[in-house]
């Protein structure tokens, strides 16, 4: 008996037996990799025809991505010899480990799930949130990403945002800009509210409908108080907010009115 003839047809048997399963491994990687690429473009192009909302579109798509991929790695295993059934006990086992140790995880899940259902922010909405405000950027499967006001990026936890209080700024598309300003007690009231809603009145982002109001809202310690409460749109708010500021002061300041501060009184002691 030949040996060496044996282990040689051993060899070629097992190559042609495995390497045809690797073959047939890799061809069906790269054609389900090719079919789930276009289908995503299909599907991206379906929801943006359909007007689909564009985080909805991103948390559908990240999701169904997944899935596939998932879908396809089974497939590729089972091409392989190797028995489905148990892959499929292996990591319905293994999901149910990370589960319990990723529980955060998936309650962020749950709440990106929330979001994209009851949609009380959408990509572009200026928020409060967490203690946080910003600009929502992208609202992914788990975390949501916000713009903030001085250009940093601010990632929040889907679960934390979705169980906790959201302020949306941009829904109503107006906002109320508030601002206490002060002066002396010896100022005429009636001519400080002209003067202040003179300023309102004069900029053209402060809004006609709702009117702007200015009424005594406080007699403080060391200064009448007024609430000055003008409108504007959403995008507006900071740029009506700071002239708004600066006008005030200098209109205040050229008809004569004071505007209270601490003042230090030196004291001189007799040598």
């Amino acid at each position: 008996m030949d040996l060496e003839n044996i282990d040689t047809e051993k060899w070629i048997e097992l190559g042609l037996q495995y390497g045809l399963k690797i073959i047939g491994a890799i061809v069906i990687w790269i054609i389900g990799s090719w079919v789930i690429r276009n289908l995503m473009k299909g599907t991206k192009a379906v929801m943006s025809k359909r007007d689909y909302d564009e985080s909805l579109q991103k948390f559908l798509l990240n999701l169904l991505s997944w899935i596939l991929k998932i879908v396809l790695i089974v497939v590729v295993l089972g091409t392989m010899g190797v028995e489905t059934t148990s892959f499929a006990a292996i990591l319905a086992a293994a999901g149910l480990a990370i589960g319990m140790a990723l529980q955060g995880s998936l309650g962020n899940f749950a709440g990106g799930v929330l979001i994209m259902i009851f949609k009380p922010i959408k990509i572009g909405d200026l928020i409060e949130a967490q203690g946080e405000i910003g600009v929502v950027k992208e609202i992914e499967i788990f975390t949501t990403k916000l713009i903030g006001l001085s250009n940093k990026e601010i990632i929040i936890p889907n679960g934390s945002l979705s169980n906790g209080n959201i302020i949306n700024y941009t829904t109503e598309g107006t906002r109320r800009v508030d601002l206490t300003i002060g002066v002396s007690y010896d100022a005429d009231i009636k001519k400080t509210k002209d003067v202040l809603m003179r300023v309102l009145l004069a900029n053209p982002k402060v809004l006609k409908t709702p009117e702007p109001t200015v009424n005594v809202l406080e007699l403080a310690d060391s200064s009448v108080n007024f609430a000055v409460r003008p409108w504007c749109n959403s995008a507006d708010y900071w740029n009506v907010y700071f002239e708004t500021t600066e006008n005030v002061k200098e209109a205040l300041d050229a008809a004569g009115i004071e505007i209270p501060y601490p003042h230090q009184v030196e004291i001189h002691k007799q040598g």
